[in-house]
């Protein structure tokens, strides 16, 4: 799907979830996570081809190099910690959101520390 029709998707759904606030609002929190599941399956495509040309570039730079591992592991915890927080949002749990954001940024912080040393040590060696 194109960008047009993923933004015409959206407001739909939307508009669709709106209809529901008054009556039945648990309504438009399952449009809004079908919404949100056929989205983010309609992007795993995308994420599809940024690996094989990830993968390449890996390929070609070392496959020793555990850093690709690493970043694919901070774009999965993005992208998940995003998801469920726009649900708990959503459903009205702001706290739990803010909650689930913050253990995903300090995961990403853990993971990204041994690269951070990495980049440290090569800027170490340059200097010396």
């Amino acid at each position: 799907m194109s960008m047009l029709q993923i933004g015409i998707l959206g407001v739909a759904g939307v508009l669709l979830a709106l209809q529901f606030k008054s009556g039945k609002s648990e309504y438009g929190i399952y449009i809004s996570i079908v919404l949100g599941l056929l989205i983010f399956a309609t992007l795993l495509g995308k994420i599809s081809l940024i690996k094989d040309v990830l993968n390449e570039i890996n390929s070609v730079a070392g496959p020793g190099n555990d850093y690709w591992k690493t970043l694919w592991k901070i774009l999965g915890i993005t992208y998940a910690a995003e998801f469920s927080s726009a649900i708990c949002k959503d459903a009205g749990y702001q706290t739990i959101a803010l909650q689930i954001e913050v253990f995903a940024k300090i995961t990403i912080l853990v993971l990204s520390l041994p690269v951070l040393s990495a980049l440290l040590q090569t800027i170490r060696g340059f200097l010396v």
